[in-house]
């Protein structure tokens, strides 16, 4: 058979087991190991596990694990609600404040746990009902959580881009740097469009009581003395702590990014047990139990996507494909809106694990060729793979939401996340024109990136 016909049906093949309900380390596993059997060498099935071995003894990903347990303990401990209480009293007289507040608190808590359903979880449990208490409505409450969710996955540090890191062979530290433009501007686009969605709200509610002087919750005032307001600042300064340890760690040099993960780790389990008294085997059995499971699911995936890469590349797939699409000669610019548009095809089905693993050895030659920052590039991506977290149909942070709000339909949280998707779809135009929102502060620190 030809490499066309064996790599269109190694993608039917995928599909397949992709719909069939099989976990996605699973399908990808197996898709693997049955197309080794059939066009590679016999002996080669003997190595499966060798060669899954070798590809994940990478020691950047030790980092992840032990990001995981980081976002774990603040996750399942008191400190998301109180950076998230602390907030809300400083942003109050902001017009639409708690969704800003909330928006601000889902960035600070990325920039800690690295994960977006930790932060959907940890700030969704206390922001939205919060938000609901006050009148917002169900759709606009589900979509600043689940797009500021997002933000986990762009912000240092982001598990996904760890992976970038490893898979580009790019320094995770410039990637990180990267990231942090990029998301603070989507953080002002989320920032902004609560402050217009709620005055769009509280017009509403206002009309209504004009007509029939029925007070809506959103009406409401909160207020707060500046006693109060200063009163609720220690809550924020573990956070605090905890993020700057380990910025100084990474990008002072004194630490690689794996022992950066390892104090992050550490320094949380020493925050919430002296300050939330989480340190008891029963309170740390959960923190524990959660870290293992997700850490294990996440490198059955690395393991296995790393392994379905593998066969890919040993037929020939992967490096057909890219001669495909440098041989269609695409200017610079279309060849990155056709890669883009393929990497969100892809967020409708695979979570961004997975897409890095399956097409870093596809995409990253033909854009390479047409001299792309790859670092950029990087950033880019994230950004695009941010919107398959929160657009159907497997758009992880939606069912996150869900379970922290089950009185919110899942139809009222797909339109509340819409608009955010579009506003992460105009922060990558943005990009494009202006990637030193990107690339400035890297090469300010770290200096200019001689290589692609």
């Amino acid at each position: 058979m030809t490499v066309l016909g064996i790599g269109i049906s190694y993608g039917l093949a995928t599909l397949f087991a992709m719909f069939s309900g099989m976990p996605i380390a699973f399908a990808l596993g197996a898709v693997a190991v049955v197309f080794m059997g059939i066009y590679m060498p016999a002996a080669s099935l003997d190595t499966v596990t060798q060669n899954v071995y070798e590809e994940m003894a990478s020691i950047t990903l030790l980092a992840i694990p032990l990001f995981i347990l980081k976002g774990a303990a603040i996750g399942r401990s008191r400190a998301g609600q109180d950076l998230y209480t602390a907030l809300h009293a400083w942003l109050h007289r902001v017009p639409g404040g708690l969704g800003v507040a909330n928006v601000f608190a889902c960035a600070l808590f990325a920039a800690m746990a690295g994960s977006s359903p930790a932060t959907c979880s940890a700030i969704g449990s206390a922001g939205i009902p919060e938000m609901r208490k006050r009148g917002y409505s169900g759709g606009f409450a589900a979509g600043i959580i689940a797009a500021g969710g997002t933000l986990g996955i762009l912000l240092p540090p982001s598990i996904t881009m760890i992976l970038f890191a490893v898979a580009a062979e790019k320094s995770l530290g410039r990637l990180f740097l990267a990231g942090i433009g990029p998301a603070l501007f989507l953080v002002m686009l989320f920032g902004a469009y609560a402050v217009f969605r709620f005055r769009k709200e509280y017009a509403a509610a206002s009309a209504v009581y004009a007509q029939t002087g029925t007070p809506a919750a959103i009406l409401k005032h909160d207020d707060f003395t500046m006693a109060e307001r200063f009163s609720v600042l220690p809550r924020v300064l573990p956070f605090v702590i905890l993020l700057t340890g380990v910025m100084i760690a990474l990008y002072g040099g004194y630490a690689t990014p794996s022992e950066t993960a390892g104090l992050g780790g550490l320094m949380a389990l020493v925050l919430i047990a002296l300050i939330y008294g989480v340190w008891r085997p029963a309170d740390l059995a959960p923190i524990l139990k959660s870290t293992i499971r997700e850490s294990t699911m996440l490198m059955m995936i690395i393991g296995m996507s790393l392994l379905y890469s593998y066969v890919m590349s040993y037929l020939h797939i992967s490096q057909s494909v890219a001669e495909s699409i440098v041989a269609m000669n695409l200017p610079r610019w279309e060849l990155l809106a056709a890669i883009l548009v393929m990497v969100v095809m892809l967020g409708f089905f695979l979570p961004p694990v997975s897409i890095i693993l399956m097409t870093a050895p596809i995409v990253l030659p033909p854009l390479r060729a047409a001299h792309f920052d790859i670092i950029w590039f990087g950033v880019v991506m994230t950004i695009v793979m941010e919107m398959g977290l929160i657009h159907p149909p497997v758009g992880l942070n939606l069912f996150v939401i869900r379970n922290v709000a089950p009185d919110i339909s899942l139809s009222e949280v797909i339109w509340g996340t819409l608009p955010f998707v579009l506003l992460m779809m105009a922060a990558v135009v943005v990009l494009c024109f202006v990637p030193e929102i990107s690339t400035a502060l890297p090469d300010l620190v770290m200096g200019p990136d001689g290589g692609r």
